[in-house]
C-alpha cells in the first residue's frame, strides 16, 4: 500500500495483517505513518495504490460507515466522546447503530468497570476513564476488527491494567485488535506480533522479543527506548 500527499510519500509499500484472536501492535515515532494507516483502513483516506480487505473482501472503495457496518471500528488519538451525554448514553447511541448481536450496555459497563460512573456526563470524566468509554462504544457495535490509536494516553496505571486485561479477553474471544501505542509495557503484555513503522515503511515485524533484539530497530531509534 502507498499513500501520497502531493510530492510527499506518507506510506510506502506497507503491508500489514491483523488476524482474529490476537492483538497486533503498531509502533514507531511520531510521523511514522501510523495514524495515516489507520485512516486508510477505516476509509478516511484513500490509498494511492493498494487494497484494504476485511474477511478477504476488498473494501478499499467503501465509505467509513459501510466499513463500520461490516465490523470495522476505531478510536482516535484525541478523545472523541459525546461530552454532554452520560457514559451510559454514549454506549446506547453506539449500540443503536449495530446490525449484529452485541453485548448489552450493562454488560459492557461491568466489563470495563464503568458501572459506578454510568450516569456521569462524559465531559466530567478524567481522560483515562474517557478512553475506557471510547472502548465501550466500540464494543457496543459488536466489531470484528478493533483499531485503537494510543488508547493508554492519559490513563492511570490501574486503568491501563484494566484496559490490558480487557484486550486480552477480547482477543481470546476471537476479535482482531490493531493497537497503536507508545506505552511499551502495554504492547509487551498484550501483543503477539509487533510491526514497526519508520518514515512510512515497515522497518520490522515480529514478536515483542524479536523486535526488542532487532538491530535495525535499535539503530533506527539510536538507543531510544522502543524495545518491547
Amino acid at each position: 500500500m502507498r499513500v501520497r500527499f502531493g510530492g510527499m510519500v506518507a506510506l510506502l509499500d506497507v503491508s500489514l495483517r491483523a488476524p482474529g484472536g490476537a492483538v497486533t501492535g503498531l509502533i514507531g515515532p511520531n510521523g511514522a505513518g501510523k495514524t495515516t494507516l489507520f485512516n486508510v483502513i477505516t476509509g478516511l483516506q484513500r490509498p494511492t495504490t493498494g487494497t484494504v480487505r476485511l474477511d478477504g473482501i476488498d473494501i478499499t472503495t467503501l465509505p467509513p460507515f459501510r466499513r463500520a457496518r461490516l465490523g470495522l471500528t476505531r478510536t482516535f488519538q484525541r478523545l472523541e466522546l459525546f461530552g454532554t451525554l452520560t457514559v451510559r448514553e454514549n454506549l446506547v447511541v453506539a449500540s443503536s447503530g449495530t446490525v449484529r448481536p452485541a453485548p448489552s450496555v450493562d454488560e459492557i459497563l461491568a466489563r470495563l468497570q464503568l458501572t459506578d460512573v454510568a450516569e456521569q456526563r462524559a465531559n466530567e470524566l478524567p481522560t483515562g476513564l474517557g478512553r475506557l468509554v471510547e472502548l465501550g462504544r466500540c464494543l457496543a457495535v459488536a466489531p470484528k476488527v478493533l483499531l485503537l490509536d494510543e488508547p493508554a494516553s492519559g490513563q492511570t496505571e490501574s486503568e491501563t491494567h484494566v484496559f490490558a486485561g480487557v484486550l486480552e479477553e477480547l482477543a481470546a474471544d476471537g476479535l482482531a485488535v490493531l493497537l497503536v501505542e507508545h506505552d511499551i509495557d502495554l504492547v509487551t503484555r498484550v501483543c503477539s506480533t509487533v510491526v514497526v513503522l519508520d518514515t512510512g515503511t515497515v522497518l520490522a515485524t515480529g514478536t515483542p522479543d524479536e523486535i526488542s533484539n532487532n538491530p535495525a530497530v535499535r539503530d533506527a531509534y539510536l538507543g531510544a527506548e522502543v524495545a518491547v
